[in-house]
């Protein structure tokens, strides 16, 4: 029983990324547990009249309760990723799943707008940090082709979750109130628990590939220990013939051919000379080889595999030295202005410009299956797309923006329709993309996904804090709210800039590093040259003491007295 659980808990071990097999219930979990973090965050918006409402406050104070909890979602990314490091993937969603349904359930009992700073704000947010963010590191391990394709039709979670949560919540929260809906929804959300069982770990081991370099390592080493050997013998013979010359050219020849003795005793200090030579020799290749592994680390992480087990950092920011990943983080804290701020206000925003309240609520029904179009499609594009994919990307990321702006001068009802569904498909199609994107090779590659997910969301967190917050200060200045979709916009536009310069910094940095490895192997052959012409000098030197030098110089001596 204990090797059965082991075999269907333990760790998955592939010769190369699968691109599904287990992947396929890892993305079903991950459609769960978006459907329980973005999707219900998203849909919270439907609440929000009816706390202004129950406390007394305005705008901006019930906002912060959204908005700290987004933060607090993003600002513990890195402890996530930490502990995914540390207790591994599983326990950790497992642990945020009923953090989520805690913090939800105990919303429901709430007397103050305070008190659910900390049960939504805090206690929810660490949930689904703990939650979203090792789902889709681990997501991504298990698919390389299909990697995109597959992340954008699992992250549709959260498009179902505002399709059926606006509706659903609209009509029961009439006849039992808005509290026990949070109880109900805190109820579902419970099932995250069950998800993180599917999480099981991947293991990358290319086992072909192994044998095939040791076979390979072991006829090179083979050939070079017998060319040592035939180089050895010729520069014996030359050494000897050089000390023969120096007394008489006959007498050497003679004595070494006559005497039994003498070719022993040479044959011996021509094999001792011989190992001597060979140690030398794998001495300066190991260093050599330790200087080469330095110098070139970066493309020895790409040869070896995308998932090779070794003990990750529990927590990494040296990505922060990327200039690539820097921008494209700069991008990320932007575009995060605009990721939440239009779903919480879209509905006060229609009833405010004549839409019947229970016709408001399908306005988010509009955005999230316009959203699930968007994600699906984008997959599909990315999947065949042949130039960089950050410029995709990027496309949306602008169309996004002249939309937000739309949203300040439509006044009527299909108009608004027709800004949220343009809206919910580019909001799908940069929405489930920009955090997978960390592991294609123009950004920062798979190596680092692991480590650059948990900055990369700590990053966006102080947009999400200041998101929501200054909508409803713009909504309680300007008694407008179509005001807070101008700081939505002029953050996408920031992050479209920012976006833009992550390529040109990547070829950067591309280029810097072929000049070093260029300088290095230069540095490495001038190295390699200067190691090989000391041999034949330390040889002649050692063989002018040597037992063979003496017999000659004897044997000439006593042909001379003879």
């Amino acid at each position: 029983m204990v090797s059965n659980s082991q075999h269907c808990l333990g760790p998955n071990i592939y010769s190369e990324v699968p691109d599904g097999g287990w992947g396929w219930a890892v993305a079903v979990a991950f459609f769960v547990v978006e459907v329980c973090t973005y999707g219900t965050i998203k849909a919270l918006g439907v609440f929000l009249q009816d706390l202004m409402e129950e406390f007394g406050e305005s705008n901006s104070r019930v906002s912060w309760a959204i908005s700290i909890c987004v933060f607090i979602f993003t600002f513990t990314a890195p402890l996530s990723t930490m502990l995914s490091n540390r207790f591994g993937c599983r326990p950790v969603v497992m642990m945020g799943g009923f953090l989520i349904s805690l913090g939800t359930i105990t919303s429901a009992f709430t007397k103050s707008i305070n008190e659910m700073y900390i049960t939504i704000g805090i206690v929810s947010g660490l949930g689904y940090c703990l939650t979203f963010i090792p789902t889709v590191t681990i997501l991504a391990q298990y698919f390389s082709r299909r990697r995109a394709l597959v992340t954008s039709v699992a992250s549709s979670g959260e498009s179902f979750a505002i399709f059926a949560f606006a509706p659903a919540f609209t009509t029961l929260k009439e006849h039992i109130g808005w509290r026990y809906c949070l109880v109900i929804l805190g109820i579902f959300q419970a099932s995250v628990i069950g998800c993180g069982l599917f999480l099981r770990p991947i293991i990358i081991e290319p086992k072909a590939v192994k044998e095939e370099d040791e076979l390979n390592e072991e006829s090179l080493s083979l050939k070079q220990l017998q060319s040592v050997y035939e180089l050895e013998n010729e520069q014996t013979r030359t050494s000897i013939s050089s000390g023969v010359s120096q007394g008489s050219e006959d007498s050497g020849v003679t004595s070494l051919s006559a005497s039994d003795i003498d070719l022993r005793t040479a044959g011996a200090e021509i094999k001792a000379l011989m190992e001597w030579e060979v140690q030398e020799k794998e001495g300066q290749e190991t260093s050599l080889a330790t200087v080469q592994e330095t110098n070139e680390v970066e493309q020895t992480e790409v040869e070896a595999g995308p998932l090779q087990p070794s003990s990750p950092k529990l927590l990494d920011f040296s990505v922060l030295k990327d200039s690539a990943f820097v921008w494209y983080s700069l991008f990320g804290l932007f575009a995060t202005l605009g990721f939440f701020a239009p779903q919480l206000y879209i509905i006060e925003l229609s009833k405010s410009r004549g839409v019947e309240p229970s016709m408001a609520s399908y306005m988010l029904s509009v955005m999230a299956v316009a959203d699930i179009f968007g994600r699906l499609s984008i997959g599909v594009v990315l999947n065949k797309v042949r130039c960089r994919k950050t410029l995709v990307l990027l496309g949306c990321v602008i169309l996004l923006c002249i939309v937000l702006l739309a949203f300040t001068i439509v006044w009527e009802f299909w108009g608004l329709v027709v800004c949220c569904a343009l809206y919910g498909y580019f909001m799908g199609t940069v929405g489930s993309t920009h955090i997978p994107m960390l592991a294609e090779e123009e950004v920062v590659g798979i190596q680092k996904m692991a480590s650059s997910v948990g900055v990369y969301v700590f990053i966006q967190s102080f947009a999400g804090l200041a998101g929501p917050p200054l909508g409803g200060v713009l909504i309680d200045v300007t008694q407008n709210y179509g005001a807070a979709f101008y700081s939505c916009a002029a953050g996408m536009g920031f992050s479209a800039i920012c976006l833009a310069l992550v390529g040109p910094a990547k070829s950067g940095m591309c280029q810097s590093r072929k000049n070093k490895k260029g300088k290095n192997a230069g540095e490495k052959e001038k190295m390699s040259q200067n190691s090989d012409q000391p041999d034949f000098l330390e040889l002649d030197l050692v063989l002018e003491d040597s037992p063979i030098r003496k017999a000659l110089d004897q044997d000439s001596a006593s042909v001379k007295c003879a």
